[in-house]
């Protein structure tokens, strides 16, 4: 089972990689696609898992605390992103703010609901798992979502349900987050630009050029006496020429690790004395 199981979320791994899940620039096609690959590994792991002539309660536990959800926490994942990008309204970045932290109160009414069970399961308890994760041990006097009664009872407890719920909304937290942030963030440019004489300038070249730019006026320490930080050198480019130059940091480790570390310093510096060449021949 367990090796099944490895195999799917291998190439769940694989398809996530295609994503770009650390800057949550992820679109409406994306997440439909993602959403019908998802299910149909749902698909298969129920079938291989209704194919096992006999299981042991504790592979069943396994199974419906941290197999099947980890499956349908990112089909679920993926859904309310389709959801959310297709009912986001077309308006101004504070209303998107406004859209995208109503959206993250969402998530705080589930955990509220669910903190005791929430709990239990952050905290890597297992004493009560034979009550959560076991198959046809229904109690009413738990509290179970209304899905409880609609779901097939051979292939859910109820609990999995709800682990999957909250693998799916600390995703969705962090994509929330990162959505209000990048607005915000625009906002600020915005706002530092329009008081700028020059508010026509655009970065039109690689934006990993502006980033070793950046950096080299970092190591200049020609900005502030050499008391400006990157962040607030990346922070002044990205105003003057109205760019994201999003995880910069992660650029420059690429930097350092290729062949040519100062590629487009370099590529300036020959353009310059090029330029000074041909004006002294004139």
């Amino acid at each position: 089972m367990k090796q099944f199981s490895s195999d799917i979320l291998e190439r769940i791994q694989k398809e996530l990689a295609l994503i770009d899940m650390e800057d949550c620039h992820i679109s409406i096609e994306e997440s439909a696609d993602m959403v019908t690959f998802l299910n149909k590994c749902l698909i298969e792991l129920r079938t291989f898992f209704f194919s096992l002539e006999s299981i042991t309660q504790e592979d069943e536990m396994l199974f419906f605390k941290e197999i099947k959800p980890e499956v349908l926490g990112f089909l679920l994942y993926f859904n309310k992103i389709h959801t959310i990008e297709l009912k986001c309204p077309n308006g101004s970045n504070d209303t998107l703010i406004e859209y995208y932290e109503n959206e993250q109160k969402s998530l705080t009414f589930f955990f509220e609901r669910n903190l005791d069970f929430y709990q239990y399961y952050r905290s890597k308890s297992t004493h009560s798992d034979d009550r959560y994760f076991l198959r046809k041990k229904f109690n009413n006097k738990v509290c179970l979502e209304s899905v409880y009664f609609i779901m097939d009872s051979d292939f859910c407890t109820g609990y999995d349900y709800k682990v999957a719920k909250i693998i799916c909304n600390e995703m969705l937290r962090i994509y929330l987050n990162k959505k209000v942030n990048n607005l915000e963030k625009q906002l600020f440019i915005d706002k530092k630009r329009a008081s700028l004489p020059i508010g026509n300038l655009r970065w039109t070249g690689p934006l990993v050029a502006l980033t070793e730019f950046g950096y080299g006026f970092d190591a200049s320490e020609y900005v502030n006496n050499g008391k400006a930080d990157v962040k607030e050198i990346m922070t002044g480019l990205e105003i003057l020429f109205n760019v994201d130059l999003g995880k910069y940091y992660r650029t420059y480790t690429s930097m350092r690790g290729r062949g040519e570390q100062t590629k487009y310093l370099k590529i300036m510096i020959e353009r310059l004395k090029k330029r000074m060449d041909e004006d002294d021949s004139k």
